[in-house]
């Protein structure tokens, strides 16, 4: 009796019922990895995926260059202003329905597009996308925060997770530029579909259903709207900064009108009964400091994507699939890297130290990056930077949204990821059109007194802007280093502290 008794309390100690059946599902958390890791995967490349398939779009369904943005726009829109709202929802309906939902809708989105006869039915679609794409985000990285609640396993699979995040872009220039040369553009569109229904049919399988628990949230209305409202206004604003002055009132106006909103959002959220995005989950200083992370790598990141596939494309002569080729070895050193840090460094030093280097890497890999030249080779000018840049990216995704996921209550774990992704694109949101328009003003200038029918001054000043947008994002990750530093707390995790313990409920 006494030895009964004492197995009992151990067994309570350890954390666990000594009657408690094993959990078959847990044991296929592995496979619930890859899961999610495809269906995050498809989420970040459809960022660039369209991008090289664009000018035969165009072709097929004649739209003129400046409907081209709303393409890549409708998407990241829809995206980014709706990403709270949906992670709110999948705490309240359940990460599994949103799961699937998200991934549903998806396929249909994009088999719409991919089948689209006209402008309009194509815009319409990436806006789909988007929408899905903000039901799939938080969903799929608070399943990640709840399946995997060992430390070291925690670790890896953030570390898988935060790879792909930070390499999809990348890889979806390899993708689209592949489906594009030897197939057909729709393709670009029409590959989401298999993609989803391997992912439906994986999540049904393998995610295990859960009783409804009595700790679920309402929902924020009025918040939701705010927020909606404010983020849409910011992404609209730094979207139309792209082919607008920034004095145009459609794009100062909607910017403006943005941050009033988020502002009265905020206020809003110390007085909702149930906040939509409660500020403890902001104000601690390990989360907070990792959203800021994702929001100004989210700005700089675009400098190695954008401009340096203008400058493979246009002034190498690269053809699509090669330049999506260039940038793999970047992926490599990125998935590397996160495996490395997240699994070995992050439960020794915590996400303080990692961060800190990782933004110090990137803008040292930008800063290189400002070399290139009309005769610069991949070997010799390209191919070092990116290396640099990969492993400081890797130093940052991984442990940064792993540190942003932890330590809520399992009512809260859906909003803080959603939080994670939203961070993450509206910074890529605003890092697009600042940098364009910075560079855009660089090749201006570069042209006053010259000659601006020569290719060769052409030329030389398109490779002038590129620079000038290489030192600003390396001078946001710089900035980035300093000001996450002195926020993120230093030590490792202390898996005591509810600030860092990972929320353990599905």
């Amino acid at each position: 009796m006494a030895q009964t008794e004492t197995t009992a309390a151990n067994a309570r100690i350890a954390g666990a019922a000594p009657t408690a059946p094993p959990d078959s599902h847990h044991s296929k958390r592995w496979l619930i990895l890859a899961v999610i890791g495809l269906a995050q995967l498809m989420i970040v490349l459809d960022v660039t995926i369209v991008n090289i398939a664009l000018p035969d779009a165009q072709k097929a369904l004649a739209f003129s260059n400046g409907d081209r943005q709303w393409i890549v726009t409708a998407y990241s829109l829809a995206f980014g202003s709706l990403l709270l709202f949906f992670g709110r929802v999948s705490d309240v309906i359940g990460r599994r329905a949103m799961f699937l939902i998200g991934l549903i809708g998806f396929a249909a989105a994009s088999a719409l597009g991919g089948a689209a006869p006209n402008f309009e039915v194509l815009v319409t679609a990436r806006a789909l996308q988007g929408v899905a794409g903000a039901m799939l985000a938080p969903a799929a990285l608070s399943l990640l925060s709840t399946t995997f609640t060992d430390a070291k396993e925690r670790a890896t699979a953030f570390a898988v997770f935060g790879g792909i995040a930070g390499s999809g872009a990348a890889i979806g220039m390899l993708l689209g530029g592949v489906l594009t040369e030897y197939l057909n553009w729709r393709w670009t569109l029409f590959v989401n579909v298999g993609i989803s229904v391997l992912a439906i049919a994986g999540a049904a399988t393998l995610i295990p259903r859960h009783p409804r628990s009595e700790d679920r949230p309402r929902l924020d209305i009025p918040g939701t709207v705010l927020v909606s409202a404010g983020l849409f206004g910011l992404v609209y604003g730094f979207a139309n900064a792209e082919s607008h002055a920034w004095s145009a009132p459609s794009t100062w106006g909607f910017l403006v009108g943005g941050a009033v909103l988020l502002a009265i959002f905020t206020w809003w959220q110390t007085r909702a009964a149930h906040p939509l995005l409660p500020l403890r989950v902001l104000l601690e200083r390990n989360r907070g400091g990792s959203y800021l992370a994702m929001f100004l790598t989210g700005i700089g990141m675009f400098g190695v994507f954008l401009f340096l596939n203008y400058y493979l494309q246009e002034n190498l002569r690269y053809s699509p699939v090669m330049t999506g080729v260039a940038f793999l070895p970047m992926v490599a050193a990125l998935m590397i890297t996160a495996t490395i840090s997240t699994t070995q460094f992050y439960p020794r030093f915590g996400a303080k130290i990692l961060v800190f280097l990782g933004m110090l890497m990137a803008g040292g890999g930008m800063a290189w990056l400002t070399g290139i030249s009309l005769s610069s080779s991949y070997a010799a000018n390209i191919l070092g930077p990116l290396l640099v840049v990969g492993v400081g990216m890797g130093m940052i995704f991984a442990p940064a949204m792993n540190a942003g996921t932890s330590g809520v209550e399992a009512h809260d774990a859906g909003v803080a990821s959603a939080t994670v992704n939203t961070t993450q694109q509206i910074g890529g949101s605003i890092g697009t059109a600042l940098l364009n328009s910075l560079a855009s003003t660089a090749f201006a200038h570069y042209l006053v007194g010259k000659n601006p029918t020569s290719q060769l001054v052409q030329a030389n000043a398109a490779i002038h802007s590129y620079i000038t947008a290489f030192w600003w994002a390396a001078g946001i990750f710089a900035a980035g280093a300093v000001i996450c530093g002195l926020i993120l707390k230093a030590g490792k995790p202390d898996p005591a502290d509810p600030d860092a313990a990972p929320a353990i409920h599905a």
